[in-house]
């Protein structure tokens, strides 16, 4: 069990491929200015300590979620939270391990 099955759980490339294969968005949940220093192309910036308040905008999105932070602790919690509240998210880990799953 790895340190990120605490933080909503690791996810395999594989699975990160196929949720992006899906058409899903990706929420990177580290603050505005960690986000403007680099992300995935594409991504949404939605800090941790805010996704209660854009639940129903994540909800409204209709698309499968892929959280990333730095390190993959603030986006296991954010996919846990998402999760609890119905929407199909994953915990993509760092933003950089996401880029390199993209084709």
């Amino acid at each position: 069990m790895g340190i990120f099955n605490l933080f909503g759980g690791s996810t395999s490339v594989a699975s990160i491929e196929q949720y992006l294969q899906n058409g899903a968005v990706v929420i990177d949940v580290r603050t505005i200015e960690e986000f403007e220093e680099g992300h995935v192309q594409g991504s949404k910036n939605i800090p941790l300590n805010t996704i209660g308040s854009h639940l129903d905008e994540i909800k409204n999105l209709g698309k499968p979620v892929i959280t990333c932070c730095r390190s993959g602790a603030r986006s296991g919690s954010a996919a846990t939270i998402l999760k609890q509240h119905g929407v199909d998210a994953i915990n993509g880990g760092p933003w950089g391990s996401v880029v390199n799953c993209m084709k």
